[in-house]
């Protein structure tokens, strides 16, 4: 099953994934494809938290598209059940057009972003399934209301499944992972 992770570059979506696959370690075979204009270091980083993964750079290009996760695909060895985590390249324009084969595409917004982004950027919430909103940690330190962001989120998309989380200190990753332990194909 694959899941498209898109968001702002800095959202914490890297870090969200390296929690995500300690959490599901031993309890269901996840699998990365990582999306970047330069570096391998995201998937040095997936490597070193225990799951399978390859780098696709997308030089100057702004998204993933189908034929590069056809590509990517040639090259991992998934599992039975495995969870296909699509980390898409940072924007929060371009990776909404572009539909990978994902069965679940979520937006994740950090707390540091504003709670404009959903109407700035509401294609991306409007195509997306899920929305996290990540580094909760950070709450005490920042102008952001919860509500606000919530209530622009589903503005644009009323059935938008929202989580709170802070993948940095773990808060809200329970839920998360619960959630990813229960989907099904």
């Amino acid at each position: 099953m694959a899941l498209n992770l898109m968001s702002s570059p800095g959202s914490g979506k890297t870090t969200l994934l390296e929690r995500t696959i300690r959490s599901l370690a031993g309890v269901r075979p996840v699998a990365v494809i990582e999306g970047d204009q330069q570096t391998l270091r995201d998937a040095e980083r997936i490597h070193n938290a225990g799951a399978p993964v390859v780098q696709v750079n997308t030089g100057n290009g702004c998204h993933l598209d189908a034929e590069m996760i056809r590509l990517a695909l040639d090259r991992l060895e998934l599992k039975q059940d495995s969870l296909l985590f699509i980390e898409n390249v940072g924007n929060l324009v371009c990776p909404s057009l572009f539909e990978l084969g994902e069965k679940n595409r979520i937006v994740i917004i950090s707390v540091t972003e504003g709670e404009d982004k959903p109407l700035k950027y509401a294609t991306m919430f409007e195509r997306a399934h899920t929305c996290i909103i990540n580094k909760t940690d950070l709450l005490p330190h920042v102008r952001f209301d919860m509500e606000v962001v919530k209530q622009n989120a589903r503005s644009v998309n009323p059935h938008l499944e929202i989580m709170e989380l802070s993948a940095l200190s773990g808060e809200g990753m329970d839920k998360w992972v619960r959630w990813l332990q229960g989907l099904k194909p």
